[in-house]
Order: C-alpha cells, then structure tokens, then sequence
C-alpha cells in the first residue's frame, strides 16, 4: 500500500438534481484541488456540466479539471442502469476495468490522489448506485486513504 502523507480522504460527488453553482460551492467548502470526472461520456444537458463548460467554470473557482474517460462505465452498464437493473452494470464495470486504458487512467488518479485534495465526479447523486464508489475503492486500496461522498444542497 502506497502511503499518504496528508491522508486527506478521497472525495466523490454526484451532480444528480443539482446546478452548477452548488456543485462549485460544495467543492470549494471542501478545499478541492482537483477534480477527477469519471464519466464515460462527459456531457451533460445539465447547464454546466458538459466538460468545457465545467472545466471553465472549475478553473475559475481555482480547481484543476481532469476527465478520465477510461474510467467510465461502459454503454451496456449503463444501458443496464437505465433498463432499471444497477446490479448488472457492477460485472459489466469490473471487467471494463481489466482493460490496459481502464488501468493506466486508475494508475494516473491513485498518482492524483496522493498529491492534491481530489473528488471523483459522476451524474449519480448516491453513489452507492453509482460507479465512482468502486473507482475510488480501487484508488483508496493502494493509496490507504478514506473515502468521504461530498452531498449538494438542494
């Protein structure tokens, strides 16, 4: 296990039934450095949220911006989740994840996540329904920091 000098705990947020200034907010409040979008696909309808859009608005808060597409969950685990089955997108993830990109983009976040205070974001706003949980479960089984789920007012 890598060690973590600071052992500030990884953060994960889902922007789920939020704007883009409360997510800002929130991430400011927490004293993000970083912040690691796992989406496969990082678009959004959301206003704010297609990737120029929030990296604009995250360097402007004075947090860095990263988008790790190979850490995204991959079409059939998200056709699964929107066919109301989130227990099958789990197998579809775990085995995306064996993938040599899926791989070096998880190397290239535990690196990440050493040196600066990170969050993962994705759209889903429980992440126990949402994959950045086992995302940041692989990064924190190395890295040995704590996870801590960051939550939007609404």
């Amino acid at each position: 296990m890598r060690s973590n000098k600071n052992r500030e705990p990884l953060l994960t947020i889902g922007y789920e039934g939020c704007t883009i200034g409360g997510v800002l907010a929130t991430l400011k409040e927490a004293r993000v450095g970083l912040l690691i979008d796992v989406r496969a696909v990082a678009a959004s309808r959301k206003p704010g949220f297609s990737k120029r859009q929030l990296a604009a608005g995250l360097d402007e808060a004075g947090i860095r911006y990263v988008h790790l597409q190979g850490l995204g969950t991959p079409k059939p685990g998200r056709d699964a989740v929107r066919a109301g089955h989130p227990e099958r997108m789990v197998p579809i993830f775990h085995e995306h994840m064996l993938s040599d990109r899926a791989q070096a983009e998880l190397a290239m976040a535990k690196g990440m996540a050493c040196d600066t205070r990170a969050c993962l974001l994705c759209f889903e706003r429980d992440p126990a329904h949402c994959h950045r949980r086992i995302v940041a479960g692989l990064i924190c089984e190395e890295t040995g920091q704590d996870v801590s789920d960051l939550t939007v007012a609404l």
